[in-house]
This record gives C-alpha cells, structure tokens and sequence, in this order.
C-alpha cells in the first residue's frame, strides 16, 4: 500500500492523483474500478466528480491506462514511477562496504534561474543522499555496488541536468574529510529509525480494533510518512550511521506494507 507516490508530498490529505496513483501501484499488475476509485476517495472527502476527472487526466497523461469496461491499470509512464519509488525494496542488495571515497557531483556552471530544473536538480541530489561540502559541490559516500555510474544515472533519471560532472573524490584534505563526515546528522537518521519502527508496531496492534474505514486512513497516513522517510534515506554506510538500525526500520516497513495492502484491499471488497 506504500509503494507509489511520484509526487512524495508531505501531506495526510492526498490529491486524487496521488491517492489514485498510489491505489494502482500497490502491488503488480492493480486494478481499480472507478466505483472502487471513488469510494477511496471519498474517504479523504474526496468528490465522486473530481475522482472521475482525475482519472479522466491520468489517463490523458499516459500515468493510467483502461483494462475493461470500467476498470483501470498503471500505463507506461505510470509503471516507471512506480520503479523509482519501489527501488526502496531492494536498496540494501545494492549497498557494498565503504571503502572511504566519494561520488561527487559539480553543479557550480549550472543556472538557478529557471526555478522547474532548479527543483528537480535539488530533488534528484537529495533523493541520492548528496549534501554539499563546499559551493557547487556535492558528496555522498561511495557505497554502492555500482559505483559512480549507477549513481550518475539514477541523478540523471531522476532529473540533473546530463552535462553535470559526476565522478568519483579520494584523497580529501583531513579539513574537508572530516567535514565530509559530518554533513548528516547520524543521531537524529538512528532516532529517526527507531522512532518509525515503533510507529508502525503500534499501528497494527491499534489496526485490529479498527472500523476498515478508519485502518485504512491510518495505514495510508503512516504509511505515506515512512515512504517518505524511505525515499530520501541516504543509505550511509557504517561507520556513519548504525546500518543495522536502518535494515531493521526496512524490514518493518515490508511488514506494514503488507498489512497496510490488505486492509485496503478488504476495504474496497467491503465497501462495494
């Protein structure tokens, strides 16, 4: 129930397109029915009409297409956004030790005047775990498996600019390491971690006394934070943060995102 949500907003009140998109990309191969749409959204106070032209404009969009008389599915643009959300699943596989350098990433030639490349850059960085070291200049541990060029295409896909230098930083002044390895806040990540789990503990023991209705807006609501906390995780290696506590924040998630695709599923089965 956590995997789709292109948009990532923080908010406990979804768009129709956000809820609608969400819905359809909680599992392989969804399909929704637009009586089933509109009873989703109805529970976020959501009108019959805007859920019926909020499909109408995903479709138009290429985000949805129909799979029978009435029912509808993710299309092809829909199913890659869907790809870049889900990577959460299998973001401990493509981790390795930290050898100690750093991807790095030179934006300083780059404009900030056209606001639109100027957010999908910031995004793009921070959804890669990037924090800038000095004007212009963004790092992140080199720790994954692919190196510098499984992260040079992620920040491209995601939105850099192409011609953005991406490469990979050894050898830094002992000023500049050391400030390197302060640029996230470790503590607040392994708080951030524990705290989650609990959350999410505590919810599906609190599911089991609930309406459907009611479980279904807290998995949604709860489940929308961590997926939030998941995407912009910078999966840092030890020793920088305690990488147990995140695989066990992760492997909780998988947990309630189970929970969370079979309330919603018993929710719409009920509510026809």
């Amino acid at each position: 129930m956590l995997d789709l949500h292109p948009e990532i907003a923080d908010s406990s009140t979804p768009t129709p397109r956000q809820l609608l998109l969400k819905l359809l990309g909680s599992g392989t191969d969804e399909e929704l029915d637009a009586a089933a749409a509109v009873r989703a959204c109805a529970l976020f106070g959501i009108s019959a009409n805007n859920t019926r032209v909020a499909l109408a404009r995903l479709q138009s969009a290429g985000l949805i297409e129909t799979a029978g008389r009435g029912a509808y599915r993710l299309g092809a643009d829909g199913r890659a956004l869907a790809g870049e959300v889900r990577a959460w699943r299998s973001a401990e596989q493509s981790l390795r030790s930290w050898d100690g350098g750093w991807v790095a990433v030179l934006t300083g030639a780059l404009g900030r005047s056209d606001r639109k490349e100027l957010r999908a850059r910031e995004r793009a960085l921070a959804m890669l775990g990037m924090r800038q070291l000095d004007e212009g200049l963004f790092v992140r541990p080199d720790n994954f498996a692919d190196g510098v060029p499984f992260v040079r295409d992620r920040l491209v896909g995601l939105g850099l600019e192409p011609q953005v230098p991406v490469f990979l930083a050894t050898q830094l002044d002992a000023g500049r390491e050391e400030q390197a390895r302060q640029l996230w806040d470790a503590q607040e990540l392994e708080q951030t971690y524990q705290k989650g789990q609990r959350l999410m503990e505590d919810s599906i023991q609190r599911l089991r006394k609930l309406p459907l209705d009611q479980a279904a807006l807290e998995t949604y609501r709860l489940g929308d934070q961590m997926l939030r906390q998941l995407v912009f995780d910078p999966l840092l290696p030890s020793p920088l943060v305690k990488v147990a506590l995140r695989q066990t924040f992760r492997d909780a998630m998988r947990h309630y995102d189970e929970v969370g695709h079979q309330v919603w599923k018993d929710f719409l089965t009920y509510a026809a």
